[in-house]
């Protein structure tokens, strides 16, 4: 009995070149007809066999995909319909705390256990980060269950309690409003630190300002918030897209804020209210970081150096200046506040100041660019009846002893 003839496929013959090619058509894993060539019949079916094998990996990969290959998909499709930095948050999240953890596991092979263990971690960070997490697991595990990746979403009952709860944010008292004014004043910041403490915008509603969005002259001088900053790998991004719809507004600004913005203006040479010194542009991240550090380095919050030596090993030294003495490093720099400044407190001040002159609820709303008014009435309810001495009349009248009627 004679050997089996070895199966070629069929195929047809292709001349370039002066050159003879053996081709055949195969459909790949997206449908599609593609064409291959070979010297040979035999390397022809060598290169089949790869293709064909390759194709059913894919194939596998397209029905059956990684944890890490479907969330690149999720966060591909997401896109077209959420902010750019909010896809840039949300692909740094996914990146850490799924794929990481989860990448090379099949979609349809992670249990319930799985995801509890890979959040863990996230469970030490703070309240709304972890919160975030889950709602990515939740999101990118329901979406897989209606591609009909998978049957169930395993991601559905975690428990939404975990993560270290917010510390509070706090506005600033009267006097330290006096003493952190002072102690930058004529330095870059304090046109940045003027607008969140009398027009109570966010950081990057501040550092998307151009002159064509504030009106200094006019009978009612205003800031409009039409714009808003972000950085990606530290380049600035200028979007009109804004944080929500509530943020876009218009703010009437008090004279001190007019005055101090007409000085910046005077000397501007761009057309942003903080632009860089190179091109005339928006702020890169480093650069805000830069400006924001004339506030830091006056406060008394003890700093720790860390020192490499020469074998290798870390000598760490912790300095808590003292205030009122000049920095060593820097004789023009007065450590002058024996308290920490973060950018968000100057809005949260401007909003108090607001609610402390009984502006009502919905005009706070409104110049704070809250979409919801819980957001306001949270902070409303915390400044109003934060000092016992403002409401003690009221609680005594509501308890006064009833007098009786005396019938004559």
């Amino acid at each position: 009995m004679g050997r089996p003839k070895k199966q070629t496929p069929q195929y047809s013959i292709d001349v370039i070149n002066g050159y003879t090619y053996y081709r055949t058509r195969i459909v790949d894993a997206d449908g599609k007809r593609v064409s291959l060539r070979a010297k040979s019949p035999e390397e022809l079916e060598a290169k089949k066999a790869e293709a064909l094998r390759q194709i059913a990996e894919a194939t596998f990969r397209l029905e059956n995909p990684t944890v890490a290959d479907y969330c690149e998909k999720w966060l591909t499709m997401k896109t077209a319909n959420i902010r750019a930095t909010t896809l840039a948050d949300y692909r740094s999240k996914v990146k850490q705390h799924i794929v990481k953890p989860l990448g090379d596991k099949y979609m349809a092979d992670v249990t319930p256990d799985d995801i509890n263990l890979a959040i863990l971690p996230a469970s030490k960070l703070s309240q709304s980060v972890y919160q975030s997490v889950q709602m990515l697991y939740k999101l990118i595990f329901e979406a897989a269950v209606k591609s009909r990746i998978i049957q169930d979403n395993p991601a559905a009952d975690l428990n939404p309690k975990g993560g270290k709860p917010p510390k509070e944010t706090t506005a600033l008292t009267d006097e330290q409003v006096k003493i952190l004014l002072d102690a930058i004043r004529g330095l870059p910041p304090y046109p940045f630190v003027m607008i969140g403490l009398y027009a109570g915008l966010r950081r990057e509603e501040t550092l998307a300002l151009k002159w064509d969005s504030i009106d200094l002259d006019g009978k009612t001088p205003t800031i409009r918030v039409c714009r808003a900053w972000h950085t990606e790998h530290n380049r600035p991004v200028i979007s009109d897209q804004l944080k929500t719809k509530a943020a876009r507004r218009n703010i009437p600004i008090p004279p001190q804020l007019v005055e101090c913005l007409k000085e910046v203006k005077s000397k501007s040479t761009s057309e942003y209210v903080f632009a860089s010194s190179i091109d005339g542009g928006p702020l890169s991240y480093t650069q805000f970081a830069r400006l924001w550090k004339y506030v830091t380095v006056r406060s008394t919050k003890p700093r720790t150096y860390t020192r490499y030596l020469e074998n290798g090993e870390k000598l760490k030294r912790t300095v808590t200046p003292v205030l009122g003495q000049r920095a060593t490093h820097n004789n023009t720099v007065i450590y002058s506040m024996d308290f920490q400044v973060k950018t968000h407190q100057l809005r949260r001040t401007y909003i108090t100041n607001l609610i402390y002159a009984n502006v009502d609820p919905k005009t706070v709303q409104y110049l704070a660019g809250h979409e919801n008014i819980k957001e306001t009435l949270d902070i409303y309810a915390k400044v109003k009846y934060n000092r016992p001495e403002d409401i003690a009349a009221t609680i005594n009248s509501a308890f006064a002893p009833k007098r009786q009627d005396v019938s004559p």
